[in-house]
């Protein structure tokens, strides 16, 4: 049975473990690295996943974490209205399961609970159509591109931007 549920600090080693894979075989999906993930302390992750105001919701299949996505609320005040949500990722032996749909539903209700974030932001890698797919479903259009936004290994990859009005 899969659930989906918020992670804190005690869900830090299985977050990790993730987090480190994601980056890993898809570098070209996140800003961070591999290299850089790595080398932080368990501890790092687990503050990470206790910083106020901001939520990591895991789906877990029995005892493993499958997938994960990120809402960041804007703290400036003349931003509150605003959240961004990052670091979506699915274990890709489950992707087509609808379990990165369950995610991001649930973290579009999160943002709508809390009575104050009225827009959701993302980006998502311009060529990878089966999460813009997914987004675009749910409801988020896309408002521009962000032209060579990663660089590695001397190429170049290109993010589309995205917004959700609530």
């Amino acid at each position: 049975m899969m659930n989906i549920h918020p992670l804190d600090n005690s869900h830090a080693e299985a977050y990790r473990q993730l987090r480190l894979e994601a980056l890993a075989q898809y570098p070209e999906a996140f800003a961070s690295s591999y290299e850089e993930e790595q080398a932080w302390p368990l501890d790092r992750f687990a503050r990470r996943l206790g910083t106020e105001g901001r939520v990591t919701l895991g789906a877990w299949f029995e005892q493993e974490l499958i997938g994960s996505v990120t809402l960041i609320p804007q703290s400036k005040t003349k931003l509150s209205h605003r959240a961004n949500i990052v670091a979506m990722y699915v274990k890709p032996e489950q992707r087509g399961s609808g379990i990165g749909r369950r995610l991001m539903e649930e973290a579009i209700a999160q943002a709508r609970r809390t009575g104050v974030i009225e827009q959701l932001y993302l980006s998502v890698m311009a060529h990878n159509e089966p999460a813009k797919r997914l987004y675009m479903a749910l409801g988020f259009e896309a408002y521009g591109k962000d032209w060579r936004a990663l660089k590695i290994d001397n190429t170049y990859h290109d993010e589309e931007l995205m917004v959700l009005f609530l």
